[in-house]
């Protein structure tokens, strides 16, 4: 805070006064925007078929550049349950940027229309439009490793391990891509047809990484969802899991939303 003191000795006139009351009322406006651009909260949402320990290389990265990271651990067993874990994490994160990898678009597209939510980035993602659902994208622009969506059983898809490292996690260490398909996290088949309500991207700024070897949403497909949203682009060479692959592009891509949020 500036304070400025005049001499007793010295007083000033009615004119110097309203000169510098000019002089304070330019520099405030002028600093007013530094106050309140920018944000140092990011919330991250994973995909189907994985879990929010995926997000560990851009979390570090974040944190390192002072940014307090909180990760969603959505259920998937259903369009409700993954909504109600995003916002309960959304409820304690202040400002922030929102960040959705894969089906996570779906997901970040419905509930980004909160006021704390400044941006969004959509990671190999789901943008859709209201009335959307991710079957139908699918449907319009099938992916290249589309068929290696299987049933798991009660009423859940997941990716066949056997297919998982060349279809999911392509150019991943095969030690990792199988862990991955070992462990990854079976959605709900019902989800894929359940309508966006809100664009979000439609309010807020939005920013897309789009991995140019994605065989699992079509790269063609994101490029459209993105054009038409008009998200600041980046392309990028890399699979499905780009955050693994460019751990450093994706958070180039996040911390340049969270620097340009108002």
């Amino acid at each position: 805070m500036l304070v400025v003191r005049y001499p007793r000795a010295f007083p000033i006139s009615e004119a110097k006064m309203k000169m510098l009351s000019i002089l304070f009322a330019v520099l405030g406006i002028g600093l007013a925007p530094l106050a309140v651009a920018g944000v140092k909260n990011v919330v991250l949402v994973h995909g189907a078929f994985a879990d929010g320990s995926g997000w560990r290389p851009v979390a570090t990265i974040l944190e390192h550049d002072g940014y307090t990271v909180y990760v969603v651990q959505e259920p998937l067993m259903s369009w409700d349950a993954d909504l109600a874990a995003t916002r309960s994490v959304l409820d304690r994160a202040g400002p922030c940027v929102l960040v959705g990898h894969s089906w996570a678009g779906m997901i970040i597209t419905e509930v980004g229309d909160r006021p704390s939510v400044r941006s969004l980035v959509y990671v190999a993602a789901f943008e859709p439009d209201v009335g959307e659902t991710a079957g139908g994208l699918q449907g319009k622009n099938p992916p290249a490793g589309g068929q290696s969506v299987v049933p798991a059983g009660g009423g859940f898809l997941y990716v066949n391990p056997e297919a998982f490292g060349s279809d999911f996690a392509g150019g991943v260490p095969k030690a990792t891509a199988h862990f991955m398909a070992i462990s990854q996290v079976p959605i709900a088949a019902a989800s894929f047809d359940a309508k966006v309500t809100v664009a979000a991207w439609s309010k807020k700024p939005s920013f897309a990484v789009i991995p140019k070897q994605d065989r699992q949403i079509n790269p063609d497909l994101e490029r459209f969802m993105a054009s038409r949203a008009r998200s600041e682009t980046l392309e990028l060479s890399g699979s499905h899991p780009i955050f693994l692959l460019q751990p450093k592009g994706v958070a180039a891509v996040i911390e340049k939303a969270a620097r340009t949020a108002m």
